[in-house]
């Protein structure tokens, strides 16, 4: 699991520039359900990557500190935010101290932890009454073109599992802890390259090969070359949200 999650690192800048971020609804739904402003809240962004939702959890007021294990992301993260503590570490083994947070946020990265693990570690570095986020951009099933293209890639890469990693995350969890959820939904305009290279970032990308990938992306252009004549590709998503209080 970390050899893939790890995959990411060496297309981190790719990965910045074309991965799709999260729109101001989320960040309501979060103060909505931990009962608390971002602004002034100490907050921890674990497996931040290149610092994606770091940096519009800051443009909320947080006080966040970046965990992220992979050199090139976080590289990547330092350069876009110097200014945000960051911390080489994994979700299983906070490098942080005993309540030190009121927010601990997973975005896109819960699903690489062991949970026998990654919940105790939140519940410590939690203080009282602090919440653990976790959340995940899903591409809406809902749009045809988008649920004919993930159809694509299971078959391609031989994984099931492609863009249902949230529905996964929340099983995860154990069924004592009280939770509450959201889903979100939301639409971005970006020309098709970006569009295939949000794709190529995936880890079942890069875990495929280059050539395979390329292949596929190429095949990928053509195809969505027919939908989208102009190379101008609406992108549709669903934020699912699941926010735990601890006791």
């Amino acid at each position: 699991m970390t050899e893939r999650a790890l995959s990411f690192d060496a297309v981190a800048d790719q990965y910045d520039a074309a991965r799709p971020g999260y729109p101001p609804a989320l960040f309501d739904a979060i103060e909505e359900l931990t009962g608390r402003p971002l602004n002034g809240s100490r907050v921890i962004d674990v497996g931040a990557g290149t610092g994606i939702a770091t940096r519009l959890l800051r443009a909320r007021g947080a006080l966040v500190t970046a965990v992220e294990p992979g050199p090139r992301m976080a590289a990547r993260l330092h350069r876009a935010a110097p200014d945000v503590p960051l911390v080489r570490g994994l979700g299983d083994a906070l490098p942080l101290a005993d309540g030190c947070a009121d927010l601990l946020t997973y975005a896109q990265s819960w699903h690489w932890t062991d949970p026998a693990r990654s919940v105790p570690e939140a519940l410590r570095v939690l203080r009282p009454g602090g919440a653990l986020a976790l959340w995940w951009n899903i591409s809406d099933g809902d749009v045809p073109w988008i649920a004919a293209q993930d159809e694509r890639v299971r078959r391609w890469a031989r994984d099931e599992h492609h863009g249902a990693h949230s529905a996964t995350g929340r099983a995860l969890l154990p069924a004592a802890m009280d939770r509450a959820e959201r889903r979100i939904t939301w639409t971005r305009r970006v020309i098709l390259d970006t569009h295939l290279a949000n794709l190529g970032s995936h880890s079942v990308f890069r875990t495929r090969g280059e050539q395979a990938a390329a292949d596929f992306l190429a095949a990928e252009r053509t195809e969505l070359l027919t939908l989208f004549p102009d190379g101008t590709v609406e992108e549709a998503y669903a934020v699912e949200l699941t926010v735990t209080v601890r006791a």
